[in-house]
């Protein structure tokens, strides 16, 4: 159990509110990237700090399209990025001894990300989704390109790149901040030296651009993907807690089951319904709920009865959303395209990514519902006429307010999540001279799901709490499912019974902490 005075601490070692791994604490093991199998538990592995190689056969792919590449510049073919200037400049032709000085005027010219520095965990995700898609061979970027981001992720170097950049049209500003670091001219975060000296400390070799080089760090729409992979992974640790709380709050109100029979929910199937009542019944395990008779209620509020409803919508929505991530983290996102079968060098538009940005909307709003659900429940466990318990939970003496107050803190949580996940405007722009005239802000609606899942915590936090405090108050701890109760121990030894008023601030924090973290994936194991 963590002592309620260490959660000061605990929170020193996550400065930004998004970071709740501890990056010095990285995994040894290491993720082979070959530009066609990356998973989003492996990507969420990278970015905690897990160590990457490189497939040599992807190195070969990427060599065989930078020749195609090579022979265009050397030809003068018109290659857009490569032997013409890009944007509104397209119809320019580069000279000879231009081409290679355009590749690092690529870079600068883009380096324009601004505010506080990405989460160092988004950056590292970034960086091995813009690797994994250069192993495709797809950009027709150079080898170097590769081994040298694999080479800065290895030693932890990682570009310092403000929050705000992307419109969704390519993350072209935030892959000119992260090029710029790479080529050493930017820095890197936690750096005082520069970029160019903590390469060199680190025995990186300056990185020199060829032909499409500058563009191939710049022009793609890794950060996005990576913010988004970011958010999911911690989406469905979110979720998994969620029913958890769920379940110790049908334990806490001695809640029907009858609404989470899978007969019953087979006569209206709705999407992940019975994923969300499975888990529960096995949380429940044991539990003398699963006799009918010990419900107290024959209907209970709806935020009880309709549990599985609003959390199998979010699972359903979850696996929609990871199935489109993945196929963004294991594709080119580049323009051009190099097709080696065909010897062709062709404009495309796979940097944008209206799906994704859908989905992305998606997955904010069926977690708006999850959190009012939870919000709702938490506020019936404080009510004597639905629970037959002291108002507030209180264990004290009449007067005592308990944690009815918190339900303030939580429909506050609930109304700055509401507000998070409203969609970002998508209009008709009038960039670079009115070419580009299409947008997604996809990054918006992905960095807004990071946002909320890390407020739903504390919600789902405060759940567990109340539910805890009913369970005791009823003295039916002996009674519950065998896999809770270790959970109810632990959040009990955390929050113990509320005898006189107290803050519980620290408690809520801490067990949030705890929840972002996955401490208690035993319960599944």
């Amino acid at each position: 159990m963590k002592m309620q005075h260490s959660i000061n601490d605990k929170l020193e070692q996550y400065p930004n509110a998004q970071v709740y791994t501890n990056v010095q604490n990285q995994k040894q093991n290491h993720t082979e990237l070959d530009g066609s199998d990356l998973t989003i538990e492996s990507l969420q592995s990278i970015a905690q700090g897990t160590q990457v190689d490189i497939d040599q056969k992807a190195l070969d792919r990427m060599s065989e399209t930078n020749a195609l590449i090579l022979d265009a510049a050397k030809s003068g073919k018109a290659v857009y990025g490569v032997t013409t200037a890009l944007g509104p400049q397209v119809t320019i032709t580069l000279t000879d001894e231009a081409i290679n000085e355009f590749a690092i005027k690529t870079v600068r010219g883009r380096a324009h990300a601004l505010g506080k520095p990405l989460d160092r965990r988004v950056v590292r995700a970034a960086m091995a989704v813009r690797l994994n898609s250069l192993l495709t061979g797809a950009s027709g970027a150079s080898p170097a390109i590769a081994v040298h981001l694999q080479q800065c992720l290895n030693a932890n170097l990682i570009p310092h790149i403000g929050e705000t950049a992307s419109v969704g049209a390519a993350d072209l500003l935030w892959g000119g901040s992260m090029g710029l670091a790479l080529i050493g001219e930017g820095k890197f975060l936690n750096d005082e030296k520069g970029a160019a000296t903590a390469l060199s400390d680190a025995g990186i070799p300056k990185l020199a651009l060829g032909p499409r080089d500058g563009l191939a760090l710049v022009s793609h729409s890794s950060f996005t993907s990576g913010l988004a992979s970011v958010g999911l992974f911690a989406a469905k640790t979110l979720w998994r807690n969620a029913q958890l709380a769920a379940a110790m709050t049908l334990e806490g109100f001695r809640g029907n089951l009858s609404p989470f029979d899978a007969d019953v929910l087979k006569t209206r199937e709705q999407p992940g319904q019975l994923d969300s009542a499975d888990d529960i019944r096995a949380l429940l395990e044991g539990s003398a709920l699963h006799d009918l008779s010990n419900a107290r209620r024959l209907q209970d509020p709806l935020s009880i009865r309709n549990t599985v409803q609003v959390h199998g919508s979010v699972y359903a929505t979850l696996e929609l959303l990871a199935e489109t991530i993945e196929q963004e983290i294991n594709g080119a996102s580049d323009n051009p395209i190099v097709l080696p079968d065909r010897g062709a060098i062709l404009s495309a538009g796979g940097y944008l990514h209206p799906h994704l940005a859908t989905l992305l909307v998606a997955a904010n709003h069926s977690l708006v519902q999850l959190a009012a659900q939870s919000v709702s429940r938490s506020a019936r466990m404080m009510s004597s006429r639905f629970t037959d318990l002291p108002i507030g939970l209180h264990a004290g003496t009449t007067g005592s307010v308990g944690l009815g107050a918190v339900t303030k803190v939580t429909e506050a949580l609930f109304a700055e999540i509401a507000q998070l996940a409203a969609p970002p405007m998508v209009y008709p722009p009038s960039q670079a001279d009115n070419v580009e005239d299409c947008i997604t802000n996809a990054a918006v609606s992905a960095k807004a799901l990071i946002a909320i899942v890390e407020k739903l915590n504390l919600i789902v936090a405060f759940e567990m709490i109340a539910a805890v405090h009913a369970i005791y108050l009823r003295m039916t701890e002996l009674e519950v499912g065998a896999a809770l109760r270790p959970v109810i121990e632990r959040i009990r030894l955390l929050s113990p019974a509320l005898e006189h008023d107290r803050s519980i601030t620290v408690e809520l924090e801490s067990l949030a902490l705890d929840l972002m973290q996955d401490e208690f994936s035993f319960v599944r194991s």
